[in-house]
């Protein structure tokens, strides 16, 4: 059974690649061969010609390369994120007696090329880099949860309707009334607290886990709520009826009908809940209830920032900047993919 999105791509996607009656240049003659593009062809070709979607493609590869490279970069640099340099014998002197950088622009010099850090003196430049590394890669693994999640229960509840819509919705709204960032702050310690004595240290691998738990526990609802407006539209379209009156299980016209017409919606939601869950993360550590030292994390380093901006305000220079460049560049990646799989919707 074709979809449309099949059907009629395959009918506008046929091209010629020259004039039948064109002569070669070795002055033969003859009809040229049809090229037929799929619509990821035609998706990407679209994308290239977004020179915004290509830088920011650049910029968000850039910032996972960099991310994922974190521990050969440091051992190239020669430092790390946890040393204390000021107790090391070559770095005596980079901190003033009242735990500030003593170079200019927050210790910034061709040993620490961002800074230092007041009061402990540890390298910024390795910290922001498996900071990143942190952030990305916890916000991925969420994301991912997200995704899978919202996409099943948005085409379970859109396709089936009735009774199963119907607790499905109540479910997703009983979800959606919960306060997002009260319900965060409240709810960590409640997660960590189930498995580690108030009195013992929290591993850092079971407040990986609970970060991941919780805001994967609130972020899968906006696109279930989607994907099932989506689901709604097409199941009553010919094409999912003809494969109904055909014998299709279920299943089978989910994942064949209905699924390959929603993937962009879905693809665009997705480029707009890594950056969200990112900003997540940092506000938990923020809070005090995410990572909290010796883990380097974004939110943590803000955490320490607003302490002491007015002694070093160079410390937050680098953090923020990169902060800021990687949630634009992937908010505008998301519509630079929205524009390619759909070009009526373009800026």
């Amino acid at each position: 059974m074709t979809s449309p999105v099949e059907a009629g791509d395959a009918k506008v996607a046929v091209v010629l690649d020259d004039d039948p009656g064109a002569t070669k240049p070795n002055g033969a003659e003859g009809p040229k061969k049809l090229e037929g593009r799929s619509p990821g062809q035609l998706m990407w070709m679209r994308f290239k010609r977004d020179r915004t979607g290509m830088v920011s493609a650049v910029v968000v590869i850039f910032f996972f390369l960099i991310a994922a490279l974190a521990p050969v970069i440091s051992k190239i640099y020669g430092k790390d994120p946890y040393t204390l340099y000021p107790a090391e014998p070559d770095f005596p002197y980079i901190l003033d007696d009242f735990g500030m950088p003593s170079a200019p622009f927050g210790g910034v010099s061709g040993d620490f090329w961002f800074g230092v850090e007041p009061r402990l003196g540890r390298d910024v430049f390795t910290q922001l880099l498996y900071g990143m590394r942190t952030s990305l890669y916890v916000a991925v693994v969420i994301t991912i949860l997200s995704v899978v999640t919202g996409v099943i229960i948005g085409m379970i509840g859109g396709y089936f309707g009735g009774k199963v819509d119907y607790w499905l919705g109540r479910v997703t709204d009983f979800f959606l009334g919960f306060p997002s960032q009260l319900f965060f702050i409240a709810f960590m310690p409640v997660v960590t607290a189930l498995f580690v004595s108030p009195r013992d240290e929290t591993p850092t691998y079971l407040r990986v886990t609970a970060i991941i738990l919780v805001t994967w526990f609130l972020g899968w609802m906006g696109l279930a709520r989607l994907v099932r407006s989506s689901v709604l539209s097409l199941r009553e379209r010919e094409f999912v009826e003809a494969a109904k009156v055909s014998g299709a299980s279920p299943a089978r016209i989910i994942r064949k009908e209905v699924l390959p017409n929603i993937v962009t919606p879905i693809l665009v939601q997705t480029t707009y809940m890594l950056p969200s869950n990112i900003l997540n993360i940092a506000f938990l550590s923020f809070v005090g209830v995410g990572f909290v030292e010796p883990t380097p994390d974004w939110g943590r380093m803000f955490r320490t920032g607003s302490g002491i901006y007015e002694q070093d305000p160079y410390y937050l220079l680098f953090p923020g900047a990169a902060l800021v460049i990687f949630v634009l560049a992937f908010n505008l990646l998301g519509d630079s993919v929205r524009d390619a799989f759909d070009p009526k919707s373009g800026r």
